[in-house]
Parts: C-alpha cells; structure tokens; sequence
C-alpha cells in the first residue's frame, strides 16, 4: 500500500485509517490476542502496511476511543476490554438529539432486566445477592435524600446486571448509566406522597429478596411491575398541566 499524493491524502485519508483499523482488529483476532495483550507499535504496523506513522497514530487513537485498545503514554497498545461507554455516547446523542425519547429507552431497559433479573435469580452467587440487598436497603435509608436515592438506585439495577452472569448485559445496561442518572430522580420526584414513596421501595426490597430466594418468576414479575410504574411516572411529567 503506497502513500496518496497530496490531494488524493486530503480526500482519502479517512480510507486509509479505517483500512488501517481493519488490519489492527484482523491483526488482534488472527493472533488470538485478549484483554491486555500487546500490540506490535505503530511503526511496525505502518511498514507492513506501507503507511505513514501518522495514519497509524490517528489509526490507534481512533480504536483508543471506541474503548477497543489501550494507549497510554511510554507504553505499548494493549487489548482493551469491553466497555459500555461508548454506546452510552451514542445513546446520549441519539435522546438529545429527539431521535429516541427517554421513555423507548426505558422501553428496551424493560425488556433487557426482566431478563437480567430472572437470570440474577438463577445465577447469583451469595457475595452478589448481598450486593443486590444491600443497594435496596441502601435506597430506603436514603429515602429523604434524592441524590442517594437515585444513586442507590442506579447501583441496584448495575447489581443485578451483572449477577445476570452475562457480561454483554452488564455492558448493555451500564451503557444507560447517564441516561439513568437524569432519569431515575425525575422519575421519583413524580412520587410525591409517601405512600408512593414507600410502595417503590417496598417494590425494590421485594425483587432484591426474590433473587435472593432464586424465585426466577417471581423476580421478573416484580421488576416488570417496576417499569410498569416507572414509565407511567416518566409519561406524566411529559404531560402539559
């Protein structure tokens, strides 16, 4: 592969680095590298390419940034593990922008934890369903103070994510933290009395107990109750006075 002329380096450039991610991914699965493994340095990338330094250097920062590489400065490019956040970048984009609503995002959240909840039931060891446990008492304790709470809660559903024991799931749902973070005390500034309140709570410490009894159908059908609630919250503030 030789290097463009000047114009042609102006309109093709892009080509070159995405040709150049290509091979650093193709390089990464032929040699069945995983998370932490070295990569060659973009010198030796850019000679068996026959590309400048600088295509490799903008070929690596642009897989840095999708979270698939590892660069640090004074060392080599490493394997990168999964990371949700680049999807929580495009989720971002994709609510502020009016293309999705908070409200379908809550939607697929719905169908991804009535899942991740039955499989916490099934597959939790005793150390997560203290976790889990622990998140839910910690939103009851928090109850006067909307920030904890909302953390607490946030930290709830991260919980059974991951004691899912499927780490796309963790992933997937880690990706709607920011999202959640605006979200979820919207939703509990809707629960204005304290009954409200408290049947919430109730609702939280009741699934969290249901994965601790490894009560699968019990689980799913409280953690849908739960969006049930919570999409209904969120579809009145958008309602006009």
């Amino acid at each position: 592969m030789s290097e463009p002329t000047t114009n042609q380096a102006a309109t093709g450039k892009t080509t070159l680095v995405e040709r150049a991610m290509a091979a650093v991914r193709d390089y990464i699965r032929d040699n069945d590298l995983k998370v932490g493994d070295a990569l060659p340095g973009e010198g030796k990338f850019a000679a068996d390419l026959e590309v400048s330094r600088a295509v490799m250097r903008e070929a690596f920062g642009a897989l840095a940034a999708l979270r698939q590489i590892d660069v640090a400065n004074g060392r080599r490019a490493r394997v990168a593990a999964i990371d949700g956040s680049v999807m929580a970048s495009s989720l971002d984009h994709a609510v502020a922008t009016a293309q999705v609503s908070v409200v379908d995002v809550w939607d697929v959240r719905r169908t991804l934890e009535l899942r991740t909840v039955g499989l916490a039931a099934q597959n939790r060891s005793e150390a997560q369903a203290r976790q889990i446990l622990a998140a839910a008492e910690a939103m009851t304790a928090a109850a006067g103070d909307l920030a904890r709470l909302s953390e607490a809660d946030v930290q709830f559903h991260h919980a059974i994510a991951e004691a899912s024991g499927n780490p796309l799931f963790h992933q997937i749902v880690r990706s709607f933290s920011r999202l959640m973070d605006m979200a979820v005390p919207r939703a509990w500034q809707t629960r204005q009395t304290e009954g409200q309140r408290q049947e919430m709570l109730e609702l939280h410490r009741d699934v969290a107990q249901a994965i601790v009894d490894r009560d699968a159908p019990r689980a799913i059908a409280l953690m849908d109750r739960h969006f049930d609630t919570s999409i209904g919250d969120l579809m009145r503030l958008r309602e006009p006075n």
